[in-house]
């Protein structure tokens, strides 16, 4: 033996090891200890996780014939990339229809009721085939290992799958199959950022689920393995989903859970299916960003909890209709600078919006993303109708009153077309839309009365002072909307009831409110369907007269910046707005030359009038008021023309009593003797001191007196100066030049001899 070999000391071999036994036992302890320690730590995290969890159920929205509309849907993050997205669906189910729970355990967990969550079998087939076969790895995720997956993040270790078996074995175990199958029903993808299957039985083939037939099962069944592959609207994933759904049958045929006639019926069905219909929402996308708001606010409710669509009182033909007439009538205002238009359209009585058209298209780049029918705009004209209902109401204004359309007393306010029309009964100052007697009645009635009431009815919600706006509300100065003009006239339209705008059938709405008694509501609504009474303002056969009853107000806000058409039959509410996203102004666009135009071509496409037809029909009277005539201002001394009232029995007796006997008309007031003018006298010249202050250069106008008191209207040069009492002396402002003055009866035939003078 070599000498240099080390031999072991004999003591040496019997000297204790450190890594003996007592070593062994302390790390076979460590081990034990961290195998509970991670098992209690399992157990505690799984159970923690084990309730199940779904995001709120989203809606679909349809229209009031059953056609889509859109789909609600929640914000959130794509968990693979970060991005934002909005996922739909997650609908409950009450119980599991049999047909969807066979297809989807024949593809996803076919021994679903024979484990505890984790399918031991399943794991260990798929790992040995994972090992041993090239190509795609197979997984051994069991129904409930993805509901723990859906629940919470997707795992991306081991210690993460660790987490999703121990979580679904807590699931099942806290759960039961029935309620984890029921769960995964609910989350599973199905496409289009879709959830769940009860959400997509209705959206891919519009029937609740347990009406799906075995073909349309097994389609869906086959979806969420490969949800992004498997789109169903495309002739690429149908294929594939459809392929998948053919393996599901021949399971299932096998199975026994379907005999042969069923599965090749299912077979039949999967060959005739071509790519679903892929839902869109309307051009007008407006209309989907108002219900989704609604949904969020609480205010456009679902069917049940169980069912979570929307019925939304919209009529998607009526709405594109009303989009292609607003097109084209813009199309043709837009050489006079209109840019934008709004229309809406109510169903009278239930107050149902079944069109809503926010702007000529959400993507015009002239302010189309804005709504218009929810943006604050100078109203014009269209609140005068509630200041003359106001005074109506409260006792301030009688149908035979006369209103003052003259320069003197106006307060700077001028008409539209510039001129004056002198004294007016409410009928014709309303129908004309005269500015002087509305910012004089406005005046009359209360600056605050009038603020509070427009605030009552909707129209506003400022707690400003009402003198900030003074009388230039009743022409435009008080900003507004269309949806609450259209609240507004469609109180009038309900004889003065008030009820919110019904956007769904099941709307969670206010309760009704009286604004306004019938008498007053009725009252106006005559006066705006009266075509004789807007003369001569507007001419007859214009926009503003249709082949049916139809009252309208039109409104133009200062320097045409807005046009507005208000109109309503017995059938339907039209609004209309025309303008420019950039409150800019349009090239003199009038509401009578524009917005009425759009809003008589949408009525009459509304009731389906054909050219010629004249529908015999007048809105309902005030109750309890009688129909007198009277005659027009402007009738002339034979009262030519004359104009329906509707007054109270006592003013009808009161006028009857009045008047001396007359073929056409009762009067208000009557002189029993002619007219006569004291001062100045016929063929008279003047001189005007010019070194005098104007105030001085005034020419007294008295008549001869005639024994009673009446309203009489001075005229000069043919055009209205003042209204007076017969025995009150009015001064005229003299101006050089040759002058024609008469004398007249206000509202009955009877006129003076006509004084000439001279004024040098």
């Amino acid at each position: 033996m070599p000498t240099d070999v080390a031999t072991p000391h004999p003591a040496a071999s019997q000297a204790p090891s450190p890594y003996g036994r007592g070593f062994a036992r302390g790390i076979s302890l460590a081990f034990a200890a961290t195998f509970i320690a991670t098992i209690a730590w399992l157990s505690h995290e799984a159970l923690a996780r084990a309730d199940l969890v779904a995001p709120r159920a989203s809606a679909i929205v349809y229209d009031r014939n059953g056609a889509f509309l859109t789909q609600i849907g929640e914000k959130t993050h794509d968990p693979a990339t970060g991005k934002p997205r909005v996922d739909y669906g997650y609908w409950p189910i009450k119980s599991i229809p049999a047909r969807v729970a066979r297809a989807t355990l024949a593809l996803e967990d076919r021994r679903f009721y024979d484990h505890p969550g984790v399918d031991a079998r399943a794991l260990l087939r798929a790992a040995w085939r994972n090992l041993t076969t090239r190509g795609r790895r197979e997984g051994a995720s069991t129904i409930a290992m993805q509901v723990a997956r859906m629940q919470g993040e997707r795992p991306r270790s081991l210690v993460d799958k660790l987490m999703q078996a121990a979580t679904a074995l807590a699931i099942v175990a806290r759960n039961g199959h029935e309620a984890t199958l029921a769960h995964y029903l609910r989350l599973a993808p199905y496409g289009l950022n879709g959830h769940g299957v009860a959400h997509a039985a209705r959206f891919y083939f519009d029937k609740p689920v347990d009406d799906l037939s075995w073909a349309q099962a097994a389609l869906l069944a086959a979806i969420p393995q490969s949800p992004g592959r498997m789109n169903v609207t495309r002739e690429s994933g149908l294929s594939l989903a459809v392929a998948r759904a053919r393996y599901a049958l021949a399971r299932l045929e096998e199975e026994g859970a379907l005999d042969a006639a069923q599965a090749a019926l299912a077979r039949r069905e999967l060959g005739r299916l071509r790519p679903l219909d892929a839902k869109r929402r309307p051009e007008t996308l407006h209309l989907a960003l108002r219900y989704e708001k609604l949904a969020r606010e609480g205010r456009a409710r679902p069917l049940s909890d169980d069912d979570p669509r929307i019925n939304a009182a919209i009529d998607l033909n009526v709405e594109r209709d009303i989009a292609h007439l607003a097109r084209r009538y813009l199309s043709a205002f837009r050489a006079r600078g209109a840019r934008q238009v709004a229309v809406m359209v109510v169903e009278r009585g239930t107050n149902a919006v079944i069109a809503d058209v926010g702007s000529s298209d959400y993507r015009d780049p002239q302010a189309g993303a804005f709504d218009f029918t929810r943006v604050r705009r100078s109203p014009g004209s269209t609140l005068k109708p509630f200041i003359y209902a106001l005074a109506f109401e409260r006792g301030l204004l009688k149908a035979t009153d006369l209103l003052n359309d003259i320069p003197e007393g106006a307060s700077g306010v001028g008409n539209a077309d510039g001129l004056f029309l002198g004294p007016l009964t409410p009928r014709q100052a309303l129908a004309n839309s005269r500015n002087v007697p509305a910012t004089n009645l406005l005046r009359r009635v209360g600056l605050e009365a009038n603020f509070h009431f427009l605030r009552e009815l909707g129209l506003h919600d400022l707690e400003t002072p009402a003198e900030s706006f003074g009388v230039s509300m009743a022409i435009g100065a008080l900003p507004t909307r269309l949806e609450d003009l259209m609240r507004a006239y469609a109180m009038l339209a309900d004889d003065g009831v008030m009820r919110d705008l019904a956007f769904t059938r099941n709307d969670a709405k206010g309760a009704p409110r009286r604004m306004l008694s019938v008498d007053s509501a009725r009252l106006v609504t005559s006066m705006l369907a009266d075509p004789q009474a807007r003369l001569p303002s507007f001419a007859r056969y214009g926009p503003l007269e249709y082949p049916f009853a139809v009252a309208a107000k039109t409104g133009t806000s200062q320097g045409y910046r807005d046009a507005w058409t208000l109109a309503f039959s017995h059938k339907y509410i039209v609004g209309v707005w025309l303008g420019r996203g950039d409150a800019g102004a349009t090239r003199a666009l009038t509401g009578v030359a524009s917005a009425a135009r759009l809003a008589h071509a949408a009525l009459v496409k509304l009731h389906d009038a054909k050219p010629g037809e004249i529908a015999p029909e007048n809105f309902a009277p005030p109750p309890g008021r009688v129909a007198i005539d009277l005659c027009r201002s402007d009738a002339g001394a034979d009262c030519a023309q004359t104009l329906r009232e509707w007054v109270k029995p006592e003013e009808a007796a009161q006028a009857a009593s009045e008047a001396p006997p007359a073929p056409t008309a009762l009067e208000t007031q009557l002189a029993s003797a002619p007219l006569v003018i004291a001062t100045p006298e016929h063929n008279t010249h003047i001189w005007r001191n010019p070194e005098q202050p104007a105030k001085f250069n005034t020419l007294a106008l008295k008549l001869a007196p005639i024994g009673n008191d009446t309203q009489i209207l001075w005229t000069i040069d043919g055009a209205p100066f003042a209204t007076a009492q017969a025995d009150e002396t009015v001064f005229w402002p003299m101006t050089p030049g040759a002058h024609r003055i008469q004398a007249r009866l206000a509202l009955a035939p009877g006129a003076s001899r006509p004084v000439k003078i001279v004024v040098e």
